[in-house]
């Protein structure tokens, strides 16, 4: 079920309503029982692999606890292959296969294994991290294993952030369920204003320029110039805004309910270099990565060339999450490498700095900064928003291709008008962009979960009411899936 369709504006308020006249000790039936249906809402079927993992993790946190010894590694190795092995066949069979079957027909051997047909299931990678951080977390001893299987069927499905995160940590959420949680209407009411705050930035942001985006890299070999700038930059804002809009949705309509969720951004595009826009960046996703892949490669407790090492691993790796194709893998290790050479040249750049004297107006050099972080993340997303390498090679060759000149510059100017938005509504989303990023640098030390809290009430209102205004005169309403439902 889409967040921003008709079905879950009449889902959820009954839900809620249904949820707090619910005595607490048969809520768990209601959620579980409203997580089904949501989730089965885009191919019921699939259901069935959601139980699987629920229950195969459920038995082996069991195991992990009531063995020891040499045992217990093995138990936990098969947990992380069955849990993992639905993602694998799903996902990643098909991309493996068809290398192997090139290699195979580069080398003239024999190969007659058939790609599967089977359509991803939605959130399939989301629920597959949150039960293995559990059972992680639990091999680790950090936790005890949840001997109730309906508590840990709760953590895993529970539908706010079932299909696309934020991936929750089990000692995050799990004892929140226990919790018995009242009707509070200043709780609620800042949820509801975050899911507000969340519909703005996926229907009239991500939804609007996404239309833009789609029409230039349908075919990029038929722009040049500022059409394919636009709609590299377009796109980076359309993943920010779609996927943070999803994240505070499912926060926001987490908290009417009296559950709180981890932060998924912290404004990313105001970071002043890579490593803090990582920080910055899908919070669940990274952090995820951070504790159960890079620490246990060794972090920075190594060598120098190891630890850069560490990085472009963990971020390839990340790339191959994101999707089973080259194009994914080469984001992922494009901005590991973003990171290494962050490192290596950080001696350089401070010279830089004081020779081109950019200290002396620290204002400029932030603003530099912010762009150009901004700009290097844009360039790798070409490469992930491309059908194929080839389509991005072509983006990354044509950007300036017939800006040399005014009329060049001119021409290219006028051909955004076809691009599937006319002029007014290209002024209107370039509005939208601007109130969002407005909004946001007036909180640079919060999380937009308090977003304007403390404001006097004659400057809030206006401020909540207008957004609801450009959700209605401005929304998208085609149910456009969001981004990271494919992953």
């Amino acid at each position: 079920m889409l967040f921003n369709s008709f079905s879950f504006l009449v889902f959820f308020p009954t839900v809620v309503f249904l949820y707090f006249l619910t005595p607490h000790a048969l809520r768990w039936v209601l959620l579980l029982a409203a997580s089904a249906v949501f989730y089965m809402a885009f191919i019921p079927g699939y259901i069935f692999i959601l139980i699987f993992t629920i229950t195969i993790t459920h038995i082996l946190g069991g195991l992990i606890e009531r063995y020891q010894g040499r045992t217990r590694p093995w138990i936990f190795g098969v947990g992380i292959v069955l849990i993992c092995s639905p993602l694998f066949l799903f996902k990643y069979f098909n991309f493996f296969n068809a290398n192997l079957a090139q290699i195979a027909s580069f080398l003239r051997w024999n190969y007659s294994i058939e790609n599967l047909s089977w359509v991803l299931p939605i959130g399939l990678s989301f629920y597959t991290f949150q039960s293995l951080s559990y059972l992680i977390e639990v091999y680790r001893k950090n936790r005890d294993p949840e001997r109730r299987f309906h508590i840990l069927a709760s953590y895993i499905m529970f539908f706010p952030q079932l299909v696309a995160g934020p991936i929750e940590r089990p000692g995050n959420l799990i004892p929140q369920f226990d919790v018995q949680h009242s009707f509070d209407g200043q709780r609620v009411l800042g949820g509801l204003k975050l899911m507000v705050w969340g519909f703005f930035k996926k229907v009239v942001i991500a939804d609007k320029i996404a239309i833009v985006v789609e029409q230039v890299y349908q075919d990029p070999t038929q722009y040049t110039g500022i059409p394919l700038i636009t709609a590299a930059l377009f796109f980076g804002i359309q993943v920010y805004c779609d996927f943070s809009g999803y994240s505070d949705i499912a926060i926001g309509s987490a908290q009417v309910m009296g559950f709180r969720l981890m932060d998924n951004f912290d404004r990313p595009f105001a970071s002043r270099s890579v490593t803090e826009f990582w920080r910055r960046w899908h919070i669940s996703l990274m952090t995820w990565f951070r504790d159960y892949v890079y620490i246990p490669l060794g972090g920075k407790r190594v060598k120098t060339w190891r630890w850069h090492l560490n990085i472009f691993i963990t971020f390839t790796l990340s790339g191959l999450w994101h999707g089973a194709g080259w194009g994914f893998v080469l984001w992922g290790s494009l901005n590991g490498c973003y990171l290494i050479i962050s490192d290596l040249t950080q001696g350089l750049r401070k010279r830089g700095v004081r020779w081109m004297r950019l200290d002396r107006v620290p204002a400029f050099h932030h603003a530099l900064q912010v762009i150009l972080g901004f700009l290097l993340f844009c360039f790798t997303l070409v490469i992930f928003r491309s059908r194929n390498l080839s389509d991005a090679y072509y983006v990354l060759t044509h950007l300036g291709a017939g800006l040399g000149d005014v009329e060049g510059i001119r021409l290219s100017l006028k051909s955004l008008y076809g691009l599937g938005l006319g002029r007014y509504e290209l002024v209107i989303a370039l509005i939208s962009i601007g109130v969002m990023e407005g909004l946001q640098w007036m909180v640079p030390q919060r999380y937009m979960r308090q977003m304007l809290s403390d404001k006097p009430i004659f400057f809030r209102w206006p401020v909540y009411y207008a957004l609801i205004l450009f959700l209605i005169l401005f929304g998208e309403y085609n149910d456009h899936a969001f981004i990271y439902f494919q992953f």
